[in-house]
């Protein structure tokens, strides 16, 4: 396997959770690392950002089309 690098910065864990499920299931490696610091009671994670996603490169496009099809507004759940 090749070396992983960074394909995407994630907004938050419901969203980290959604896409690792996917990618379980297509059998695509990956590494989901969350910006949360305990020193800092995840106050800066909050700010920026949720967290990464780190796979070899070879998937990123995959990837990256996951990822915006899951973000599709006709994809949402609609909030009451």
């Amino acid at each position: 396997m090749s070396q992983s690098v960074k394909i995407l910065i994630l907004t938050n864990e419901i969203e980290a959770r959604l896409l690792d499920e996917i990618l379980i299931e297509k059998d695509i490696p990956h590494m989901i690392r969350s910006f949360h610091d305990s020193a800092y009671d995840g106050l800066w994670q909050t700010e920026s950002a949720w967290g990464r996603l780190d796979a070899p490169e070879e998937f990123k496009d995959e990837i990256l089309k996951i990822y915006q099809e899951m973000s599709l507004p006709e994809n949402q759940i609609e909030t009451i």
